[in-house]
């Protein structure tokens, strides 16, 4: 009898090795902030933590706490903001130590670093040989700890290096059945509802996930649940696909004068993203590995490449130009260049099939490839009138009105800075004025006998209003009033007494009535504006 040979499955993925920096944007925020590494520290975005070090969670601090809680726990911890570029400046050192012994160099992201494996490990006399070779190259030349780990595919391979174990070829799939499901919500992955589903239908484990038919899954689970689970069973991301990128997708550009500062960069690379993705999405492409080439004024040439689980947007594409610049350009005195980078050179070196431009059914055109347009026409402005020239407004925490508002400059995160179950005493109620001025306009409220009205000491109206005055004008009646609602902390304020006030006016003849928002300051001579106007 004839024994079938034993082959590799054809979208069983690479063997990578993912060398691991544990709590990197606290051993960078430490390192920038001079706090020592074994001090408790935590990086805190909107009002949470985002990542601790070891300190910190001996004494309870965890991912996603609040910082009031945090700091509760642990009085004496270490609190830095969350920087992408800070921690993408600091891991440029790692990159060019594990450069400096292995080709192929990807980084997934800040902390994390991945290499084909095969080709070193034969060079290098065997994988356990070369892990402690890297090892001891990054303790030497950046001065952190690191943890490495190999396995088939950059998801397995990156829960592999948390452990620091060797999966042995072709049990990927046994390594990763233990393990809790929550593992598949990486950062950036963007998983968070789907693994919220999968632990409610009593999927706790990987392993539980992978045995499902895949006809089920995407029936149940559609696209996102399909990758997720070629995931779990310890397969590639994607069937391999056995298209090449067309050259002219590689993108080039020249600068004039040369880009010397991260901030320009990072403008110009909005713009350069968006051409790149597009002409991607022209030939039904996204891009997973994108590789970054620049050569300065003084002929240096720089270069690294990045991978991503996820098809790379234009935004995301931009990020990771601005991080590597953040990387070259601030780099400590000998490894940065010596000069400005005056050519760079955008490639897709690994693509996947994106979805292409199609016309939605109800809406008479395309939507996207108009918001396409819509958005390199923003970015040709901001070029023009800078950064600041397109802005997009963001609702976020705060009190007043015109506080909730933040503007965001067009292309920058729309991430809102509190928490969006943060409590706010003393916000205004419901519903907000359709119109918030700018500058308030100067008013007066008068009673029933012409007397101006104010707030008394214990936040209530001194009288009943009856008419209303802006800027001196004429008076007109009120026909309906809420309020007052105290300004919160003014208590432990010093000055008088604040307050807001609705007011519903009579309108003009035949006409709807009109509301406004007021706040006043004072009890005698109390100073009233007009904050804002309902619909």
């Amino acid at each position: 009898m004839t024994v079938p040979e034993q082959r590799r499955p054809a979208d069983l993925a690479t063997r990578m090795l993912v060398l691991w920096c544990p709590d990197w944007p606290v051993v960078a925020a430490a390192a920038v902030g001079g706090v020592p590494v074994t001090s408790p520290a935590a990086v805190f975005s909107a009002n949470r933590v985002v990542a601790s070090n070891a300190g910190a969670r001996r004494n309870g601090v965890r991912r996603g706490m609040r910082r009031r809680e945090a700091q509760s726990n642990c009085p004496d911890l270490a609190v830095f903001p969350a920087d992408d570029g800070r921690d993408a400046r600091l891991f440029e050192a790692v990159a060019r130590a594990v450069e400096g012994l292995v080709v192929g160099v990807e980084v997934v992201r800040p902390g994390l670093v991945a290499v084909p494996v095969d080709g070193a490990a034969a060079y290098f006399g065997g994988e356990h040989a070369l892990v402690e070779r890297l090892v001891d190259e990054v303790s030497a030349a950046a001065g952190v700890e690191c943890q490495v780990g190999v396995a088939e595919g950059l998801f397995a391979a990156t829960l592999a290096a948390r452990c620091g174990e060797f999966v042995e070829p072709g049990r990927v799939a046994e390594f990763l059945a233990p393990l809790p499901v929550t593992e598949l919500d990486q950062p950036g992955a963007e998983r968070a509802e789907l693994v919220d589903l999968l632990r409610r239908l009593g999927l706790r484990t990987l392993g539980a996930f992978a045995e499902l038919p895949e006809r089920d899954v995407v029936n149940r689970f559609g696209a996102a649940g399909v990758l997720a689970h070629r995931l779990a069973r310890g397969r590639s991301e994607r069937p391999p696909l056995r298209r090449s990128p067309p050259p002219e997708l590689t993108l080039t550009e020249e600068f004039d004068p040369v880009v010397e500062r991260v901030d320009v960069a990072a403008f110009l690379a909005k713009g350069l993203a968006t051409r790149f993705c597009a002409a991607l999405a022209g030939h039904g492409l996204a891009c997973t590995r994108l590789g970054i080439y620049a050569v300065t004024e003084e002929g240096e040439h720089l270069g690294r490449a990045w991978r991503c689980a996820e098809p790379l947007t234009p935004a995301g594409v931009a990020d990771r130009v601005r991080w590597q610049f953040e990387g070259w350009l601030r780099a400590a005195p000998g490894q940065r260049p010596t000069s400005g980078v005056a050519r760079l050179r955008l490639e897709p070196e690994e693509v996947v099939e994106g979805r292409s431009l199609q016309l939605d059914l109800w809406q008479n055109g395309g939507s996207e490839e108009e918001d396409e347009r819509a958005a390199r026409a923003f970015v040709r402005v901001q070029g023009l009138l800078g950064p600041e020239g397109v802005v997009t407004p963001l609702l976020d925490g705060g009190r007043d009105p015109a506080g909730r508002v933040r503007l965001v400059p067009w292309g920058d995160p729309r991430e809102p800075s509190t928490p969006p179950d943060a409590t706010w005493p003393g916000r205004l109620p419901s519903p907000s004025p359709a119109t918030v001025l700018d500058r308030p306009v100067p008013a007066q409220v008068f009673d029933a006998g012409g007397s101006p009205v104010g707030i008394s000491p214990r936040d209530q109206l001194t009288a009943v209003p009856h008419g209303l005055s802006i800027t001196g004008g004429p008076r007109r009646a009120v026909v309906g009033w809420a309020g007052p609602w105290p300004l919160a902390g003014d208590r432990r304020r010093p000055g008088p007494p604040r307050a807001r006030l609705q007011l519903l006016l009579e309108g003009e003849p035949d006409g709807p009535p009109e509301a406004g928002l007021l706040h006043c300051a004072g009890t005698e001579n109390p100073l009233w504006t007009v904050e804002g106007v309902y619909d």
